[in-house]
């Protein structure tokens, strides 16, 4: 359920209309849902209530620190895999002793800045990142919480690109290895052997895969407490889908349900990290009809938002829906919704069903609001996107656009380069 709804043909988003927006701040821009984004937020929390647990946020799923402030005003922490998406969560006001930090490629410089904001815990994906958590916790002389990542080896059923509980991606530590490495965490005096942490794909769209994966991290529970290494945090990650086209996800109460069931004789504490299923369908892409073509049978609508907007469409080949801001009685032909980008991957949709747009009308791309402007990039030198946030009847810019200026902010042409008398780069 989200809050973008037709009022007398055209797309509201709450109280607002979207083309009163497009007014004002122009195309393409990202545009979310207030209300969609708290009552996701509520309704995923309020499902685990029977249960000491804390949700963290996916950051990398949505960054802006508007977005992030919105859960943690509700008492949220947030899941991070970088330094900029942990400097990102404290400007949001996040409780540091809710974040977690995972990620694969941890440098340093991030672990001593995770160290000093008092994180809560570190999911850790091999051991020689161990060791270096270790090192840098000893060297700032205090102990580092951690979990170990395990791989469970577990199919998500999900796109190969966002699938990550197998063995042969490249995520976290063999679970059938994972004892040894719990042994010499516990040998480790400034590490504080926290958890068990684990998460295997997103936009998963099945309960069977998460159980599956719990009855598996039970077992390494149960052996770690026989060793006397007590876990005080299961962290399940995230994952769970939305519906983009025909997919039909298990609501959050029927997840929660089973996730509960399935760790009944645990007595932890447990972490989740909802991303998409938050922030999916609470945002979408607004962008403008530049052209329309036709090549012989192939009929193709140029939008002026392109794949270093929405990289989804192209990179996975997902589907999003798409409709006009202003509906109207018009014929249906087959096209291919392109953008201004020079690669043959620019697309927003292919060989789709749509109404006939003219130029200059608004499309709505729908479900945006995960893994949108958080993939979004400069290629071909074109500035980013705002993102607009309503609350009831206004709307707030909550990123401004980029100017021709913001590309080139940090380059400088060296001094053997510069014509004479050359003194600054022209912008």
């Amino acid at each position: 359920m989200n809050d973008f709804k037709y009022v007398n043909n055209e797309l509201w988003c709450e109280e607002v209309p979207v083309a009163e927006i497009a007014q004002r701040v122009g195309t393409p821009f990202y545009l979310y849902s207030h209300r969609t984004l708290s009552r996701h937020f509520h309704v995923f929390d309020q499902a685990f209530e029977a249960v000491d647990h804390i949700i963290c946020f996916s950051a990398k799923s949505n960054s802006n620190i508007a977005i992030l402030r919105v859960f943690t005003r509700q008492g949220g922490g947030v899941d991070i895999v970088s330094g900029g998406e942990l400097f990102r969560a404290l400007k949001a006001g996040v409780d540091p002793k809710k974040v977690v930090y995972s990620g694969v490629g941890k440098r340093r410089d991030e672990i001593e800045y995770a160290l000093r904001e008092g994180i809560l815990m570190f999911n850790v994906e091999s051991s020689q990142e161990l060791d270096d958590i270790h090192d840098c916790a000893r060297n700032m002389g205090q102990k580092a919480g951690v979990a170990l990542r395990v791989n469970p080896d577990v199919d998500a059923q999900t796109h190969p690109h966002i699938s990550t509980g197998l063995k042969e991606n490249k995520f976290g530590i063999d679970i059938e290895r994972s004892l040894l490495e719990y042994r010499k965490a516990n040998t480790l005096p400034y590490v504080d052997i926290m958890g068990v942490s684990c998460h295997i794909g997103s936009q998963v769209t099945k309960v069977s895969p998460f159980i599956d994966t719990m009855n598996r991290l039970k077992k390494l529970v149960h052996a770690l407490r026989e060793e006397g290494i007590q876990v005080r945090f299961l962290d399940l990650g995230g994952g769970l889908g939305i519906t983009y086209d025909r997919e039909e996800p298990p609501h959050p109460s029927e997840y929660a349900q089973a996730v509960i069931e399935a760790a009944r004789d645990l007595h932890c504490t447990l972490i989740f990290e909802p991303g998409r299923v938050i922030v999916g369908n609470a945002g979408i892409l607004v962008t403008k009809v530049l052209y329309t073509k036709s090549n012989e049978d192939k009929n193709f609508i140029v939008v002026d938002a392109g794949m270093n907007d929405l990289i989804r469409p192209g990179f996975y080949n997902a589907y999003h829906q798409i409709q006009p801001v202003v509906k109207g009685q018009r014929e249906e032909i087959q096209v291919d919704v392109v953008g201004p980008i020079c690669e043959s991957s620019d697309y927003l949709a292919k060989e789709r069903k749509l109404p006939l747009f003219d130029r200059s009308e608004l499309m709505a791309v729908m479900s945006a609001g995960a893994y949108g402007f958080s993939m979004a990039s400069n290629y071909n030198s074109r500035p980013k996107i705002a993102e607009v946030l309503v609350r009831d009847n206004r709307f707030h810019v909550i990123r401004r656009r980029e100017t021709y200026t913001d590309l080139i902010r940090g380059e400088k042409i060296p001094a053997f380069l510069k014509r004479q008398n050359e003194k600054t780069v022209p912008s």
